[in-house]
This record gives structure tokens, C-alpha cells and sequence, in this order.
């Protein structure tokens, strides 16, 4: 038994999950130390602006992390996952937006600004409870969770699979952007959530506070990422691999591939959650617009061009896409779109495995 579980830990941290760890904790020393410590206007000084960007690439890479688990390894095309990433952004959003207090524009104690513009008399049922950080951290986990749950159940009891469950996680997805566009949902309509002051009493806007949260993010992805590669080397996740490359022989064996499945699907969507609402706080703005199924798909392409069902690999993909997106968008915005697809393209014919497939079979061949 304990030889076993010596077994499972030598395969948990492997020598990729190792050197990613330590790749990730040198990033976060490195930027912390230049930031903090180098004066600015020298040329190895870290701005807090690129502390913030640094750290709304790292929720990326968690968001990606979690759809790489469900596609890579379960074999579920998810076109989803921007929904849950979305909601774990508002649930965090709306905690923010009861920390203005009478900050804001109208100086009302209670009512956040929009439901004052919109001559709204009490706060809505909902929103009671988000003044708690707590209760905050608590809905980002239960609302996307609850819906993967809920969805799953139905979707993977009625046996939904392909191309027709990732058609309905779409569909969930833009039912979704249209509903947060009303503004009598009560969370913002078309303008969002946004003008955020503090977090847990911290200045937003503190150069202390970025790093803090660029710090939390990356300890965010690290946990993450290990208990997604604890999952993929357990018996679950040997079960979930077998579902992925013959679903049929596996539920003639025995298993409840729709537990399987299930499971899975709801912890991704609870990392794509908490991704979500790290990045609310250092974006400063969370709108209707996060749940545009375009941005579903890109998180699949970001998972696509780093490598499936590696993990590190889509933290690799999460991270070139998006800064290749940060600066093509400065030269020519109109063509990033063309671009992306272009990327999507050559990986799919040239690189199957993506890019850490590639480098891992030069490694071999030079090895």
C-alpha cells in the first residue's frame, strides 16, 4: 500500500511538473524583487503595469488548466468554460462593488451606482451577503459549480456527447451574455460591474496591492495545477482517460461514465470560477462581454497551441496566445482575429500536439 502511494506521488511530480513549479515560483520571486526593490526608471525595474498583465496572463493559464482537463483528458470539447469564468468574475465583482460604499458617483451607502441610475429602491436579494469577502470566496466556488453540476447531470445522464455537447455549452454560454445584458438582472446590464476601490480593505490602485494579487494569482495557478495533475494521475483520472478513448467500452465494463465525467466537469469549472475572480480585481471591470462564446473558443485554441492533455502545456498556450494578442493588437487590431485562426490552423495540421509536443519530440530525438 505505501509502495503504491510512493508510486502515485513519484507520478504526480514528475520532472515537467517539477520544473513548471519551479519556473512558476522563480517568476513570481523575479517580478517581485523587481518591482518592489528596483527603482523605477532602471531598465530591470518591473512596472505595476506589468505586474497587472503579468497576472491576468496567469488566470488565463488557470482558466486554460481547467479546460485542459476536461478536453485533454476526459475528451469533452468544452465551449463553455468562459461562462464559469465569467461568473466566478461576477461574484467577485459584486462583493467589490459593496466595498465602494458611499464612494461612489450618486454617494449612496446601500445601492451600487448603475441601480441608483436606474432608480432602483433596494438592493436585490442576491446581492445580500456580498459585503462578506467570505461569502464572496464561498459563490465564486458555488455558483459555477452548481451550474456545471446542474448542467452536467443532464447533459452526461442523457448521454449528450461530441460535437452536440460542446453546440449546448455554447448555446449556455451566449444564453448567458444575452440574460447579463438586461439591466433588471441586477448586475449592471451592458456597462458591467466596474469603478472598484478596495479588496479586503487595500487600495485597488496601490502598487502593493497589484503585486499582492499578481502573487495570490500565481499560488492560485500552482494549487491548481497540482490538483489537476492529482486528479489525472488518480484512479479517476485513469477512468476519465479510458472514457476519452473508448466511452462505450468503458461504461460496458462497469464504470458510471456519467459520474466520471460529471465530477470532473463541475471541479473544471470551479478552477475556471476562481480564475475568474482573480482576474475581476486586476482588470478593475467585469461586463457582459466576458461571456461571448468567441472567447470560449479561444480559450480552446490557447489549449490547442500549448499541447492536450499536458497541463503545463496549456499554461504555456494560454500565455504565448495571449501576449502574441497583447501586442499584434497594437500594430494591427483589425487582423487579430485572421491571425488567431491562422495560429489554430498551422498548429492543427503542423503541430497536433502543440507546442510542448514539438519541443519534447526534438528533446527525444536529440536525447
Amino acid at each position: 500500500m505505501l509502495d503504491k502511494a510512493l508510486m502515485n506521488d513519484r507520478l504526480i511530480f514528475d520532472k515537467k511538473t517539477q520544473s513548471f513549479l519551479a519556473i512558476l515560483t522563480a517568476v513570481a520571486l523575479l517580478v517581485s524583487l523587481l518591482n518592489t526593490f528596483v527603482p523605477e526608471g532602471h531598465i530591470l525595474h518591473c512596472s505595476t503595469f506589468t505586474v497587472t498583465l503579468l497576472g491576468k496572463y496567469l488566470c488565463y493559464a488557470l482558466l486554460a488548466v481547467s479546460v485542459d482537463l476536461v478536453w485533454g483528458y476526459l475528451g469533452i470539447l468544452s465551449l463553455g468554460h468562459g461562462a464559469f469564468f465569467a461568473l466566478g468574475g461576477y461574484a467577485m465583482g459584486m462583493y467589490l462593488m459593496r466595498q465602494i460604499g458611499d464612494r461612489g458617483v450618486y454617494g449612496d451607502p446601500l445601492l451600487p451606482d448603475f441601480m441608483v441610475f436606474l432608480n432602483w429602491k433596494e438592493l436585490p436579494w442576491f446581492w445580500h451577503g456580498f459585503d462578506m469577502f467570505w461569502f464572496a470566496s464561498l459563490m465564486v466556488i458555488l455558483v459555477p459549480g452548481l451550474l456545471a453540476f446542474v448542467f452536467g447531470w443532464m447533459a452526461f445522464r442523457s448521454r449528450v456527447t461530441g460535437v452536440y455537447l460542446s453546440i449546448i455549452t455554447q448555446a449556455l454560454t451566449y444564453a448567458l451574455q444575452q440574460a447579463f445584458f438586461r439591466n433588471e438582472m441586477g448586475f449592471g446590464g451592458n456597462n458591467g460591474l466596474t469603478d472598484f476601490k478596495e479588496i479586503m480593505g487595500f487600495d485597488l490602485q496601490s502598487d502593493a496591492t497589484r503585486l499582492g494579487l499578481f502573487l495570490c494569482t500565481a499560488l492560485a495557478l500552482g494549487l491548481g495545477y497540482m490538483a489537476c495533475r492529482y486528479i489525472v494521475c488518480s484512479k479517476l483520472g485513469r477512468v476519465a482517460v479510458a472514457v476519452r478513448d473508448a466511452e462505450s467500452r468503458t461504461r460496458f465494463i462497469g464504470y458510471r461514465v456519467d459520474k466520471v465525467k460529471l465530477w470532473i466537469f463541475t471541479f473544471s469549472a470551479i478552477l475556471a470560477g476562481i480564475a475568474g475572480a482573480l482576474y475581476v480585481p486586476q482588470v478593475g471591470i467585469i461586463n457582459p462581454g466576458e461571456f461571448n462564446p468567441i472567447n470560449s473558443i479561444e480559450i480552446v485554441i490557447w489549449v490547442a497551441v500549448g499541447g492536450r492533455a499536458t497541463l503545463y502545456g496549456a499554461v504555456v498556450g494560454a500565455i504565448l496566445i495571449n501576449y502574441a494578442k497583447s501586442t499584434f493588437t497594437g500594430w494591427l487590431p483589425d487582423a487579430w482575429l485572421f491571425a488567431l485562426g491562422g495560429i489554430f490552423v498551422f498548429v492543427t495540421l503542423y503541430l497536433p500536439k502543440g507546442v510542448t509536443g514539438f519541443l519534447n519530440r526534438k528533446q527525444e530525438q536529440l536525447a
